[in-house]
């Protein structure tokens, strides 16, 4: 991976908050990681003094300061403004019109950069990845959730308010499970690592999966992607099985975004691309068939991250390097 053309500060720290943990990473000038460090994401109610309390210590612990050689971004899940304030997390409990950049640049200093984290995801793989040198891309990012970023015509695409990119939002069955953003349906329920998981719970119930329920501690509601991959490297047939429908649930998502954006190439990521050996044949598979005129057009590059599950951090680290017209900043 190449580094970052032109003039960089001498540390960038990017932190990549997600449901579980924020994992954080200093990249060098040469666009190395140096150093990263991860911990767990506080939850419930009363999580916001608690979240930043664990987003400054990671910053200094990384080794930020403010200073001229040293940039500090921020990657959050969930409705991101122009400005840096987070407006809602449907993922991180109590969560909700959190200035951020703000109040991390009161007890830090300097500026912070924030911005969701599938457009810092896709960032790191337009700069340093397996996008670089495309200039009309798709990043989705499979983890608890499903987030995602987009690229056109060489600038990050945010969206009037700065919303663009919330793909797992995408209701793809009205009558599907509830989603904590509040609907039914939504993308994420189907193809994220949680939802890999709610399709393996649902094939368990009647005992089926008796593999991977037995890897679960034979309890069905405590199966998890986990056990999936595993049964399913092992050619445990009911396990392929879910891996299949879990591709088609993912394909369908891809599909609705090609016919809407047309990229050049459409790029996975997040924690399930620990799996990619196991989703990219049958995504592929389900894609072909599910996309309009499949066999008339030229299909998008299907593809999993370079940076794999680091890729929000990464990018976070990136983001005070791009210029203006890259981060399409054309209000406030």
């Amino acid at each position: 991976m190449s580094a970052v053309a032109g003039a960089v500060p001498a540390r960038r720290i990017g932190i990549d908050v997600g449901g579980t943990n924020a994992l954080g990473v200093a990249v060098g000038p040469d666009g190395k990681i140096i150093a990263q460090e991860q911990r767990q994401t506080p939850r419930g109610a009363d999580s916001l003094a608690p979240l930043l309390d664990v987003l400054v210590g990671l910053s200094e612990s990384l080794g930020y300061s403010a200073g001229p050689e040293n940039s500090l971004g921020i990657g959050v899940p969930g409705l991101v403004t122009r400005g840096g304030v987070l407006r809602a997390a449907p993922n991180l409990d109590g969560v909700a019109n959190f200035e951020i950049g703000r109040l991390i640049s009161e007890r830090l200093g300097g500026d912070v950069h924030v911005d969701n984290d599938g457009t810092c995801a896709a960032v790191a793989e337009w700069k340093l990845g397996a996008a670089e040198g495309v200039d009309n891309m798709i990043l989705i990012t499979l983890g608890t959730g499903i987030g995602g970023g987009m690229v056109a015509n060489g600038a990050v695409v945010r969206g009037h308010n700065g919303f663009a990119g919330e793909f797992g939002h995408m209701v793809v069955d009205p009558n599907g499970p509830p989603c904590p953003c509040g609907r039914r349906g939504c993308w994420e329920r189907y193809a994220s690592g949680s939802g890999l998981a709610m399709l393996a719970r649902n094939a368990a119930a009647g005992n089926g999966l008796q593999r991977v329920v037995r890897d679960a501690g034979g309890d069905p509601q405590a199966v998890r992607g986990e056990h999936v991959q595993s049964a399913a490297r092992e050619g445990d047939p009911e396990a392929l099985a879910v891996v299949d429908e879990f591709a088609r649930w993912v394909a369908l998502g891809l599909s609705n975004l090609t016919n809407a954006l047309d990229p050049e190439t459409i790029i996975l990521g997040g924690g399930l691309a620990d799996g990619s050996d196991l989703y990219l044949d049958p995504i592929k598979k389900w894609y072909h068939e599910l996309l309009y005129q499949a066999d008339l057009r030229p299909l998008p590059h299907v593809k999993f991250a370079e940076w794999g599950a680091l890729a929000g951090a990464v990018g976070a680290a990136l983001l005070p390097t791009l210029s203006p017209a890259e981060r399409s900043d054309t209000s406030a």
